[in-house]
């Protein structure tokens, strides 16, 4: 977004030198300004090539990871079809898992589309066969995925980095993203929180990283050129980037979001997105001319929520430092 501000500015400060009558120059311009506007909303309206709602789900197994102890942890994440839409679907016959328990620590709240890595099972390192998480659909269909420990499904830092978009553009061998260790999320507080409807929140973690991996945008690889013409330069701005695969700006980011509960909290400041949103001008890292916020430098992320539905709620806090992620839990009960 820095470089579509910078060549905007440039744009108008090129129409107020031009020649011309005032109101030439003001018709140039408001043209020009409502030609981006519909540009950004047809960017939108094409990326957005199946529904807002009325989907469902489909769950999926990412693959396993070997622990220090000899155990592995069975990955799991999702597809909500939807762009808008967040499902709930209940602890039960609708969202289990079999053999043995049926909750597993699965999701009751589903946002819109690609949600990878969400939750993890942890296995014996003898464990053989399958877990299989099941999901029914509101019109009935039913959508399984099946977690083993098949030699294909292993899964290394670096996989997970370059699935999510990490490593996109040929940076999987650099020093930044092969040393790239998760965030951990402290929780300033206890896990198990009462409120009522409608009354405020605090909610504090304090982040700990290793800074890496580096910062990187979309621009990164396509920087402008002050030989162009303004007209020219914000137009080359404006114009998404051609993606092959999956492609993200890298940088840390902090949000909670519902992760068990059929309400939607309100915060006291902006959310950035967990979920794959690769619409232009979005507030998700997989967004072209997206900029993350900036983080404080102490680590430390206060955020006041307000529920106004009564219930009971996981919130789910997620650090991510552009490659891998890290997440803390709070169950909240939220009373009239």
């Amino acid at each position: 977004m820095k470089e579509v501000k910078r060549a905007k500015d440039d744009f108008l400060k090129s129409r107020a030198n031009t020649t011309g009558s005032a109101i030439t120059r003001f018709v140039s311009t408001a043209l020009f300004l409502w030609a981006l506007v519909l540009f950004s909303s047809n960017t939108a309206a094409q990326s957005q090539s199946s529904y807002d709602s009325g989907r469902g789900i489909s769950p999926a197994y990412e693959g396993w990871v070997l622990n220090e102890d000899g155990s592995y942890t069975l990955l799991f994440g999702y597809m909500n079809e939807n762009w808008k839409q967040e499902l709930n679907v209940p602890i039960g016959p609708v969202n289990s898992f079999s053999p043995g328990p049926a909750d597993r620590g699965q999701p009751t709240h589903f946002l819109p589309r690609r949600n990878r890595n969400v939750f993890g099972i942890k296995v014996a390192a003898d464990f053989e066969g399958e877990l299989v998480w099941t999901l029914i659909n509101g019109d009935g269909v039913t959508q399984t995925a099946y977690g083993s420990l098949l030699k294909d499904y292993v899964l290394e830092p670096i996989t997970i980095m370059s699935e999510s978009g990490t490593v996109a553009g040929g940076f999987s061998n650099s020093d930044d993203v092969q040393s790239n260790a998760p965030p951990t999320v402290i929780l300033h507080g206890d896990n198990m929180r009462m409120v009522r409807v409608g009354q405020p929140l605090q909610l504090e973690v304090t982040i700990v990283d290793d800074g890496k991996p580096d910062y990187r945008t979309y621009r990164r690889y396509a920087p402008l050129d002050e030989d162009e013409t303004p007209r020219k330069r914000l137009e080359k701005a404006l114009r998404p980037p051609i993606r092959g695969t999956v492609d993200r700006v890298v940088g840390m980011t902090f949000s909670w979001f519902v992760y068990r509960g059929n309400g939607e909290p309100s915060y006291d400041t902006l959310q950035v997105k967990t979920w794959e949103d690769t619409r232009a001008f979005q507030n998700s890292p997989w967004s072209p001319f997206w900029d993350p916020p900036e983080m404080p430098e102490d680590g430390v992320v206060r955020t006041e929520t307000i529920f106004q539905e009564p219930g009971e709620y996981v919130m789910r806090g997620r650090a991510d430092d552009g490659g891998l992620t890290g997440h803390v839990d709070v169950t909240v009960r939220v009373i009239e």
